[in-house]
């Protein structure tokens, strides 16, 4: 598969409205099978103190891109599916801006999948390396 079909645009599309995706403004930025790249736009309502963004925030970024990239790869069209796991490294702190999540296939396919996902600052410093296991059915 070199590039996703329309169905599966049509669910990370989905999936980017959800209530707390939608909530937090995220949105799809680049969408195939080799990288899924994924939006947080600034607000002051994603973060802890200050304009430093809330770790919480980071983390559904990043499981938002670990299934959307799940999603990108899965050989037959998922009908629904879970992140099983999220292991997270914050590197620093992340002040308040556009965060961009990147998430690449590391396993899977097909109902098992893992997905090592990089989250950057505005000056595209890493501030969070994550690797989310999603299971689709």
């Amino acid at each position: 598969m070199t590039e996703p079909d329309a169905a599966r645009q049509a669910l990370v599309h989905q999936l980017v409205s959800a209530p707390a995706a939608s909530r937090l403004g995220i949105a799809v930025g680049t969408f195939s099978p080799s990288e899924v790249r994924l939006t947080l736009p600034a607000d002051t309502g994603n973060c802890t103190y200050g304009d430093v963004v809330h770790g919480g925030v980071i983390a559904t970024l990043a499981d938002t891109a670990g299934v959307a990239v799940s999603i990108a790869n899965a050989r037959q069209l998922p009908t629904g599916g879970a992140t099983t796991t999220l292991s997270i490294s914050y590197l620093r702190p992340a002040a308040m801006g556009t965060l961009t999540a990147r998430a690449r296939l590391l396993h899977g396919g097909g109902r098992h999948n893992v997905a090592r996902v990089t989250v950057t600052d505005p000056s595209e410093q890493s501030v969070a390396e994550c690797h989310v296991t999603v299971t689709l059915s």
